[in-house]
C-alpha cells in the first residue's frame, strides 16, 4: 500500500484518517468531515484503546480547522499539546503500525487550551446559577419533584423581583427569602413548605463541599473562547481537566450537559456544513445517564437530535454501548467499537446487541470480531457520503502524532501562561446581585421597624391609639392586595410585590421582628 502523508496530522481536505485494515482486511477508514456532525460513539472495555482513538480524532479535527472540546479524565489527553515521542520501547511498534496501514507518520504538537473547574490545572470555568437553570440544578442536587417545584418558584420570583442569581450565595439568600414569604407566595404558586426549603438549602451545602461553589460565579465562560482557531486556521483543542471532578460524578456530568445545552441554545442553524463548527467529546458518558430522571434523558435526546443542525458533532465515549439509552444511541451514526469482554450472561447480551447495530460484513462475524479485536484495534462503521452507515470493518487505529500520555506540571504551566485567554478568567468578581439586594432590603426593613417602634414608644396615649388604627388599616390593605382586589378605603396595591412588602413589614414591626432580622437574616448575611 502506498503510504499517505498527512503533514497536518492525519487529515485530508474532506476526511480524517482513522486507520487501516487489520487481520488482512486492508480497507482504509476515513471519517468524512461533512458527516462528522452526525455524532458518534467510541466504546470498549478498559485498556482497549478508547483514549488513543479519542486523541487521534481530536488531532484530525484540529488539523482540519475544527475546534474540539473534551474532558481529560485520566490526564492522558494533555499530551495533545506536545509532539509525540514514543520512546525506544514503542518507536518500533509505532513504525510497524504506520507501515501496515499506509501512514507516513509525522510527530507534532497541536494547539491546546487547558481548562479546570477548580482553576488549578487550567483556566477557571464558571457559569451563573441563572444560566444553569432549575432543571439541571435539580439534577445536580438530586432533588425530589416537590423540591424541584420550590426551586422553580425561587427562580421565577427572582426574575420578577429583579434579583440576579449569579452564585450559590445568591440562590441561598433567595431560598431563605422564599421560606420567609411562603404565605404570600402560596397565594400564587401553591403551598411552599419551610421543610422543603430547608432540604434544598442542605443540598446546596453538600454541593458547596463537592466544589460547586467554584462552578458558579463571574466572569462566566464565553462560548466563543471554546470555538477559537489559530492564526493559521487550526482548531483549538479545549482540554477540560476532569481528574478531581471524578470524585463528584454528578457535578461532572451536569456541567458537561450544561455546556452542550448552552451550545444548542446560542448557536444559529447552519444545516449540514462541509465540516463541523465544533466537536464535543463526552468521556465517561455513562455518568450522564446513571439514575437520570426521564426528563433529563429526554433533554439529552433532544439536544443530540437537534444540535447537529447547529454544526456541532457530539461523541459519547464509554465502556459499553448499553450505557447510552437507545433513543440517544440511535442518533449516533459513526461508531468505533473496541473490544468488549463477555464473561457473564449480561455481557454476552450487551455484546450481541452491540453487534446488531452494525451493517454485516460477509467476510467475518461482527460479534466475534468485537470480542477478539486487540488493543488499538476496533470494529468501525463510519457514515458514507450519502449518510448511510458503512459496512463493519476491522480496523487498526493509527498511532497519534502528539505525545501519548500526560505532560509535566511545568509544561502545563507554560502552555496556560501563553494561552490566548490567559488572564481573562483567573480573577473572579462579585457584582451586586440577589444576595446583596436582599441583604439591603432586610436591613432597611429592620431600620424602619425599629424607628416605628421608637416613635410609638415616644408618643402619647391618643397618638398611640391613632397609630394602632393606621396599622389595622394597613393590614387590611395588605390583605386586600394579596387577594388582588381594591380595599374598601384607600388606594390599590398592585401585584405580588406590594402584598409581600406589607406582609414583611407587618412581621418585622415589634421586638420579635427585630430579633428575627438581627438574628436569623442578619446572621446569615454577616456570616458571609
Amino acid at each position: 500500500m502506498e503510504p499517505v502523508n498527512f503533514s497536518k496530522g492525519s487529515t485530508m481536505d474532506d476526511a480524517i484518517f482513522i486507520g487501516g485494515g487489520g487481520k488482512g482486511y486492508a480497507t482504509p477508514q476515513h471519517l468524512l468531515l461533512r458527516r462528522a456532525n452526525r455524532h458518534g460513539l467510541i466504546a470498549g472495555a478498559t485498556g482497549t484503546g478508547k483514549t488513543v482513538t479519542l486523541q487521534i480524532m481530536a488531532e484530525g479535527f484540529s488539523a482540519a480547522g475544527v475546534p474540539v472540546v473534551l474532558a481529560d479524565v485520566k490526564g492522558d489527553l494533555a499530551g495533545l499539546a506536545k509532539a509525540g515521542d514514543p520512546g525506544p520501547e514503542m518507536r518500533e511498534a509505532f513504525a510497524e503500525r504506520a507501515a501496515t496501514i499506509g501512514l507516513d507518520l509525522e510527530h507534532r504538537a497541536f494547539p491546546v487550551t487547558f481548562w479546570d473547574l477548580f482553576g488549578e490545572r487550567g483556566h477557571p470555568l464558571r457559569t451563573t446559577v441563572a444560566e444553569m437553570g432549575p432543571l439541571l440544578l435539580s439534577r445536580l442536587m438530586d432533588l425530589s419533584e416537590a423540591q424541584e417545584g420550590v426551586l422553580n418558584i425561587a427562580f421565577r420570583t427572582a426574575d420578577e423581583e429583579g434579583l440576579p442569581l449569579l452564585d450559590l450565595k445568591d440562590l441561598q439568600a433567595m431560598l431563605v427569602w422564599v421560606g420567609e414569604n411562603r404565605s404570600a407566595l402560596a397565594l400564587r404558586y401553591g403551598n411552599v413548605s419551610r421543610a422543603t426549603v430547608g432540604s434544598i438549602l442542605r443540598r446546596l451545602l453538600v454541593l458547596e463541599e463537592q466544589g460547586g461553589e467554584a462552578l458558579f460565579g463571574e466572569p462566566a465562560l464565553d462560548l466563543g473562547d471554546l470555538m477559537a482557531t489559530t492564526p493559521d486556521g487550526e482548531g483549538r483543542i479545549n482540554v477540560i481537566d476532569a481528574g478531581r471532578l471524578m470524585a463528584s460524578p454528578r457535578l461532572y456530568a451536569t456541567f458537561l450537559l450544561w455546556l452542550l445545552s448552552e451550545l444548542f441554545e446560542q448557536l444559529p442553524e447552519v444545516g449540514d456544513p462541509e465540516k463541523p463548527r465544533l466537536v464535543f467529546f463526552f468521556d465517561e458518558a455513562h455518568l450522564l445517564f446513571d439514575d437520570a430522571p426521564k426528563a433529563l434523558v429526554d433533554k439529552v435526546e433532544q439536544v443530540a437530535r437537534l444540535i447537529r443542525s447547529k454544526g456541532v458533532g457530539v461523541w459519547f465515549v464509554t465502556q459499553n454501548p448499553d450505557d447510552v439509552p437507545h433513543d440517544v444511541l440511535g442518533q449516533l451514526g459513526n461508531r468505533v467499537q473496541h473490544a468488549l469482554r463477555a464473561f457473564t450472561a449480561r455481557d454476552r447480551r450487551a455484546l450481541r446487541q452491540a453487534a446488531e447495530t452494525y451493517r454485516d460484513n460477509p467476510a467475518f462475524s461482527v460479534e466475534d470480531a468485537i470480542r477478539e479485536v486487540g488493543t488499538g484495534e476496533a470494529v468501525t462503521s463510519l457514515l458514507d457520503d450519502k449518510g448511510a452507515p458503512g459496512v463493519a470493518q476491522r480496523t487498526l487505529i493509527r498511532p497519534p502524532s502528539s505525545r501519548l500520555g500526560p505532560i509535566t506540571d511545568a509544561e502545563r504551566a507554560e502552555i496556560i501562561a501563553s494561552s490566548p485567554v490567559a488572564g481573562t478568567y483567573e480573577t473572579a468578581f462579585d457584582r451586586i446581585s440577589a444576595y446583596e439586594r436582599l441583604k439591603k432590603r432586610a436591613l432597611q426593613a429592620a431600620e424602619e421597624a425599629e424607628a416605628a417602634e421608637e416613635a410609638e414608644a415616644d408618643a402619647g396615649p391618643a397618638q398611640r391609639e391613632y397609630q394602632a388604627g393606621r396599622r389595622w388599616s394597613g393590614e387590611r390593605v395588605g390583605r386586600s392586595a394579596a387577594r388582588g382586589r381594591k380595599p374598601a378605603s384607600g388606594g390599590f396595591v398592585d401585584g405580588i410585590g406590594g402584598a409581600l412588602a406589607t406582609v414583611v413589614l407587618k412581621e418585622l414591626k415589634g421586638t420579635t421582628g427585630r430579633r428575627m432580622v438581627r438574628g436569623f437574616l442578619g446572621g446569615l448575611f454577616r456570616g458571609r
